[in-house]
């Protein structure tokens, strides 16, 4: 293996398709072998505790499939993991990794939905940078019409958080006004797009540099905030005449927090799904009081599979014709080999990305 896989920043104006086939279709079942090739945090602490392992192949249990890796998605749980402060959930795979495409080759006993040989990508509580992972198969999708392995991988932990948080826990309405902060990562470029496709809301994001600000605004975002060199709050004043936004996906946490009050409007609500910037800050209780703010958030990776059950159901319906006639796409910044995940964690950590990394192995 000599060639190292190319960047795959994906402008806005030029998404190019894949070439998966159909969902009906299958790939002759593989026989698994006995040992794979994984990832694994050899103890808490930088992206030089991860490294290449060897692993017994998993067995699926009766709810669960097997999976062929053909690409993994990469996202900062998998950091926080790595660093000692998010533990895999009772049962789950010590191995990082959250989302997974590839080859069903096996099933357990209870499993009717998939064969193998089936073409799916799937949510899963760990495990995913491996050669093969065990995914329950509720949470298993198939492969939208036009998009490949690395397209595909890069599609179930930030497309369900975003329609957990924007469209269940935030509630988000037609015509709605959306604040996003990060909105050129993965959660940011998925929750942009799907607002404005299913809602046409106006959604309005922070970035960190001008080509991340231009960006945002080609796939779709109102205006993007360059958050080092404005005050988003006082932006969003300017932008909405004084409104507020009526909802706002944050992934900052803490130093965030009273600013996000502020711009919120009347019977808005905060979602707060990561505390990237720190778990502590100061509340505004007359902003709550005056304006009847709703402050919520949630994890996804311990919640049970029948809850992300009713999620991918609701994607396959809502979501995936939208991915299959190019209406919405995930946005790749780069695919690298499994053996250097360690530059994948970098690059994310760095904040130098646009859109998914992805490992293939």
């Amino acid at each position: 293996m000599n060639r190292r896989p190319k960047n795959r920043l994906q402008q806005p104006e030029a998404a190019p398709r894949g070439h998966a086939p159909e969902k009906t279709d299958r790939k002759p079942p593989v026989t698994p072998q006995s040992a794979m090739r994984a990832v694994e945090i050899r103890a808490p602490g930088g992206p030089e505790m991860l490294q290449i392992t060897r692993r017994p192949v998993p067995a699926p249990g009766p709810t669960e499939v097997l999976i062929q890796v053909a690409a993994a998605g990469v996202n900062r749980p998998d950091i926080l993991q790595r660093k000692g402060f998010y533990p895999p959930p009772p049962g789950a795979s010590d191995l990082p990794g959250l989302e997974v495409a590839g080859t069903v080759v096996a099933v357990g006993g209870d499993v009717r939905a998939w064969r193998p040989g089936d073409r799916v990508c799937a949510l899963v509580t760990g495990g995913g940078y491996a050669e093969y992972c065990t995914a329950p198969a509720l949470t298993c999708l198939p492969i939208p019409a036009g998009l490949d392995w690395v397209q595909a991988a890069a599609l179930p932990e930030t497309f369900f958080t975003v329609w957990a948080n924007v469209f269940q826990r935030g509630r988000l309405r037609d015509g709605e006004r959306l604040l996003v902060h990060g909105g050129a990562g993965g959660i940011g470029t998925t929750a942009i797009q799907l607002a404005a496709a299913l809602r046409g809301a106006e959604v309005y994001t922070t970035c960190g540099s001008e080509a991340k600000r231009r960006f945002c605004e080609k796939l779709g975002a109102r205006r993007a905030i360059h958050y080092r060199r404005e005050d988003f709050a006082e932006c969003i004043a300017r932008f909405t005449h004084g409104k507020g936004v009526d909802i706002i996906l944050d992934i900052i946490g803490g130093p965030y927090l009273h600013a996000n009050l502020k711009s919120l409007a009347t019977e808005g609500r905060l979602v707060i799904i990561a505390a990237q910037g720190g778990a502590k800050g100061e509340i505004s209780l007359p902003d709550v009081f005056l304006k009847r703010l709703t402050l919520t958030g949630s994890t996804l990776r311990a919640r049970d599979p029948e809850f992300k059950a009713a999620i991918a159901r609701q994607l396959s319906t809502r979501v995936w014709p939208l991915l299959e006639r190019g209406e919405v796409r995930p946005i790749l910044h780069k695919t690298l080999f499994l053996e250097q995940a360690a530059d994948a964690h970098r690059i994310l950590e760095n904040c130098e990305h646009i859109g998914k990394i992805v490992l293939i192995p």
